[in-house]
């Protein structure tokens, strides 16, 4: 590994580029969406505000219909699934999901659709403009959607009367300066959605607790929330204090609103513990926090708020300011291992089996995805480890700092827990430069080979890279070249010579070479 360390002094000037003016769309959602739990569905309509800040003219827009990938087994999602040895145990019961009832109107105008030509890509469809939407223009959209859950096997779905409401509503592609990316739904394979503005209503029997992307606005529920919250907070030991509606019978309707976020999900159960506190930042700035978990004896979750805390508290400090008001953490179905999913300002966390270090573990990946994913929007069905290879980098730093330990490598010698941080951390690296790590860093997410393959590279040999530049640089001047990064790109798109280029501008040096390990086939010796 030492090689490459030798890279940093090739070069100590910078390489100057020139750019074309920086765009992106511009996406607002007004969304009414109402749960059936006993038919499993979701019955909604949506308009969407959508302006055109590229200098092209478009014609159509590429719409994600993400729910119809659940629909048949001839759908990219199924095929990849029943491809990979490793996941394909996800199936051996499920129940399939669709969305209907779509009817597309432009400007209150019925618009003509097309399907997408690829016969497994039913979850992509082409709204016509009548109108050519023109640079600068706006255009509103609306439509009716039905959506029928499917058993939880990947990201959306129900489970132990548990609701995941994930990738459920009609969304635009992205549209950049590369053009459209209008792709399928994949289990092995993420996301890329505009920045946009959500104002969403969600309408659920009485008994549910939701925990939702963005601020609640009905003051009287957020009040009960908190209170019960900050009541199992101080009291982790006895019985816990559980939510009792208003009403015991008929619905409500509860609205979430945030902006400049690039997804919308939301969580609902019957049986949620909630617990609720506040992080103040360095800066001093105050962010709700809360968890919530099910109800059952001896569970480690009655710590999560703790791990919640610290994660934000962490990152802010590593990368730059958590911008949310909120932050969410939901502990998912308890027959599924899978780990996390990620979403605005809360995250999915699967993870039954953990020990406490573990579960700490995932949470902080999961909350750290506000900043890559989330903050820092890139393209991650195209560039996987630009969100989870830097998330897992910090992930390491925060498991070795608090715990000499990381939940990826196992179990841990005691002779190398004993060690300082710095040192824990250049064993930890060093053993993993032993591991068999093939393919290059930076290929699309559908190309891995196997699940294994894609958590290998895209998460462990990209932050073995960045440690290479650490061990070099130093662990300040590293974080300084994050947060320059982060300031450049926060609520913006992101590419892989972003990053380069911020890091340049922050360490001085040319760091061609480098970047050229991204594509290197092999391990790093």
């Amino acid at each position: 590994m030492k090689r490459y360390f030798t890279i940093l002094l090739l070069c100590c000037s910078t390489a100057v580029f020139a750019q074309e003016a920086y765009w992106q769309q511009q996406v607002r959602y007004d969304i009414d969406v109402a749960l059936n739990d006993q038919e499993k569905s979701l019955k909604g309509s949506e308009t969407i505000m959508y302006k055109n800040n590229s200098p092209s003219t478009l014609d159509f827009i590429w719409f994600h219909i993400w729910p119809n990938a659940y629909k048949q087994e001839s759908t990219a999602l199924f095929q990849q699934i029943k491809n990979d040895t490793s996941r394909v145990k996800k199936l051996e019961k499920y129940t399939f999901g669709s969305i209907e009832g779509l009817n597309f109107k432009v400007n209150g105008k019925v618009a003509q659709t097309e399907a997408h030509p690829n016969p497994q890509y039913i979850d992509i469809i082409k709204v016509k403009l009548a109108t050519p939407l023109k640079p600068g223009d706006s255009v509103k959209i609306s439509t009716d959607f039905k959506v029928k859950l499917p058993s939880y096997f990947s990201r959306s779905g129900f489970a132990d009367g548990e609701f995941m409401a994930c990738q459920w509503y009609p969304k635009p592609a992205v549209f950049d300066k590369s053009g459209w990316n209008e792709f399928p739904y994949l289990d092995m394979g993420e996301f890329y959605s505009d920045y946009a503005t959500f104002k969403v209503n969600i309408t659920v029997p009485s008994g549910y607790i939701v925990g939702a992307t963005g601020v609640l606005q009905n003051a009287d529920e957020l009040a009960s929330y908190k209170s019960l919250g900050a009541k199992n907070v101080a009291n982790r030991t006895g019985s816990p204090a559980l939510y009792s509606p208003k009403q015991k019978t008929g619905t409500k309707t509860l609205t979430y609103q945030i902006d400049s976020v690039p997804d919308f999900a939301w969580f609902a159960d019957k049986d949620f513990v909630i617990q609720y506190d506040t992080v103040k930042l360095e800066s001093g700035k105050v962010i709700d926090a809360f968890t919530y978990y099910h109800n059952k004896k001896e569970t480690l979750w009655t710590n999560s708020i703790d791990y919640t805390k610290d994660a934000v508290r962490k990152y802010s400090k590593w990368i730059g300011d958590y911008e949310y008001p909120v932050v969410q953490v939901v502990e998912g179905p308890k027959n599924n291992s899978s780990g996390g999913m990620e979403y605005p300002t809360i995250t999915l966390i699967t993870s039954p089996d953990a020990k406490k270090e573990s579960l700490d573990a995932v949470i902080a990946h999961e909350v750290g995805h506000n900043w890559f994913m989330s903050m820092l929007g890139s393209n991650e069905r195209e560039h996987t480890w630009l969100d989870e290879g830097l998330n897992t980098y910090f992930q390491f730093r925060y498991e070795a700092e608090k715990y000499r330990a990381n939940s990826m490598m196992g179990e841990i010698p005691a002779e190398v827990k004993a060690l300082s941080e710095a040192d824990f951390q250049a064993r930890l690296y060093g053993a993993m430069t032993q591991i068999p790590m093939d393919s290059p860093i930076d290929i699309p997410a559908a190309q891995f080979a196997s699940s294994d393959e894609y958590g290998l590279i895209s998460y462990v040999k990209t932050a073995l890279w960045l440690y290479i530049l650490e061990s070099q640089a130093g662990r300040a001047k590293m974080d300084q070249a994050f947060q320059l990064y982060f300031s450049k790109w926060k609520n913006k798109h992101p590419q892989p010579e972003d990053l380069q280029a911020a890091f340049e501008q922050s360490f001085g040096v040319n760091l061609t070479d480098y970047f050229k390990l991204l594509k290197k086939q092999g391990s790093f010796k």
